[in-house]
């Protein structure tokens, strides 16, 4: 029994057809393959970078804890806001309870700004708006206009290390 051309075009069709099937199959298989291991890829980096956000957390957090036991030792504590901004006019803002401490760091500091900067720096310690007391310690400096606020509070230091770090982690 002998095809007729009909049913040899016809066969050669449906291998064709079955052909371009199968490789349609295996193309969008891989690609679903692909998909789900990009997905598995976006997995691992979201646990690790939730792994790296929880570890700053408890970084973050222990710090807090150090940094008010600072406060209980005046000797180190009053070495803080010795470190105070280069502007020419400024308000230090600090707890109610830390303005000996403040006073005595303002003056010590203002000859070493004169020194250093060979410029005068008129310093005001504001003794009308208090930081709040629940805080661990340290100052806000506003600069003559207060335009500028530099928060230099023992809670704000964890949190500008962790802006920094920040985008280090986003990068790995």
């Amino acid at each position: 029994m002998a095809l007729s051309d009909a049913d040899v075009q016809k066969q050669i069709k449906h291998m064709m057809f079955n052909i371009e099937k199968g490789w349609l199959v295996q193309t969008q298989r891989l690609k679903i393959m692909e998909y789900y291991e990009k997905k598995e890829k976006q997995i691992k980096q979201l646990r690790v970078l939730k792994a790296r956000g929880d570890l700053i957390t408890d970084l973050l957090n222990e710090a807090k804890q150090r940094l008010s036991k600072v406060v209980k030792d005046t000797t180190r504590y009053q070495v803080l806001p010795d470190g105070l901004s280069l502007e020419p006019r400024m308000t230090v803002r600090c707890r109610k309870q830390d303005l000996p401490l403040v006073k005595a760091a303002v003056q010590k500091a203002v000859p070493m700004y004169k020194i250093a900067a060979k410029n005068d720096v008129d310093v005001q310690i504001d003794q009308e708006a208090y930081l709040p007391e629940d805080i661990a310690g340290g100052v806000e400096i506003h600069n003559g206009d207060r335009k500028i606020k530099v928060s230099n509070t023992l809670e704000s230091r964890p949190d500008l290390i962790a802006q920094q770090a920040m985008p280090e982690a986003r990068g790995f």
